[in-house]
């Protein structure tokens, strides 16, 4: 009898220390959760007052800092889109051009040598890995001179050239070794299968390496579409003629030489630029997050 009472105590102990234990792990959780509710909130601050700012009269963007506008003025987005020399649209539609064909620029171009350095053997395959990532330590100023120099030869200047053919050549090492590392991951059998079954290395590349290779491409399409998107300074010396600006360009305009502005307009102009960023990272986030988990960067 004593030990069936010993017994019972000592499993009513057990399941009240699961039970304290089980609540206390629960309220740890809401409160990192609420704390990082406030964090998120406090980091979209800036997003919410652009986003607010577009709805305001030009007089009360700075003087109003509420988020509820006290006036609104939804016109902003009208009447940005047809300010400049052209539609909003023409400037959207360089934008978009130039960011698909990056992205396939990058993602042929990179998986392709990512390939060589991971799965094949070649005589200095080290070294040129170490040549290539010392490329990244390479301040991008540094090239600015030679790069201007080589497309104005080229004939190149006022045109796309300078933007896109780069992706096409495997000039970003930080994709490549993204990918490398991923396909590092990648069990070598599947190569000695397929060389038994008379793949040749690109059929190989083709039919098992690159099927396997989404979460990377995903990764490698998310941060080209951003970093593209916004890039400023590479359109800016490249391109002369106000058709061919793309979205950041484009915003530039609205402020003139004397710093005045149109702030409602480029606004309301910023938030429609946002859109395609934020669609295109909720649409990828999945992959982005596997991408990054799986290749030794997080």
């Amino acid at each position: 009898m004593s030990t069936t009472l010993q017994s019972t105590k000592t499993r009513r102990s057990y399941d009240d220390a699961l039970i304290e234990r089980f609540g206390s792990s629960r309220r740890s959780r809401f409160t990192r959760h609420v704390a990082l509710c406030l964090i998120g909130l406090f980091m979209m601050y800036p997003l919410l007052w652009l986003l607010s700012s577009s709805l305001k009269p030009n007089g009360l963007i700075f003087s109003d800092l509420a988020l509820w506008p006290a006036e609104w003025s939804p016109s902003n987005y009208a009447d940005g889109w047809t300010a400049l020399e052209y539609d909003f649209g023409v400037y959207f539609t360089n934008s978009i051009v130039i960011v698909v064909l990056s992205i396939v620029g990058n993602l042929f171009s990179c998986s392709l040598a990512a390939y060589g350095f991971a799965r094949l053997h070649f005589t200095g395959r080290k070294l040129f890995f170490a040549l290539m990532l010392g490329t990244m330590m390479l301040p991008g100023h540094v090239l600015l001179i030679p790069q201007y120099i080589l497309f104005a030869k080229l004939g190149w200047l006022n045109t796309y050239y300078p933007l896109l053919v780069p992706n096409f050549l495997a000039t970003n090492a930080f994709y490549i070794f993204l990918m490398v590392q991923f396909m590092r991951q990648l069990p070598q059998e599947l190569d000695d299968a397929a060389r038994i079954d008379g793949c040749g290395p690109f059929r190989t590349f083709w039919s098992i390496i690159l099927p396997l290779c989404r979460p990377a491409f995903a990764t490698t399409a998310i941060f080209t579409f951003i970093s593209v998107w916004n890039e400023f300074f590479g359109p800016l010396l490249y391109l002369t003629d106000p058709e061919l600006y793309t979205v950041p360009l484009a915003l530039r305009q609205f402020v003139d030489s004397e710093g005045q502005s149109q702030w409602g307009q480029m606004f309301a102009m910023s938030v429609l630029s946002l859109a395609p960023i934020i669609g295109f990272f909720i649409a990828g986030q999945k992959y982005l997050v596997k991408g990054i988990a799986t290749t030794g960067l997080k």
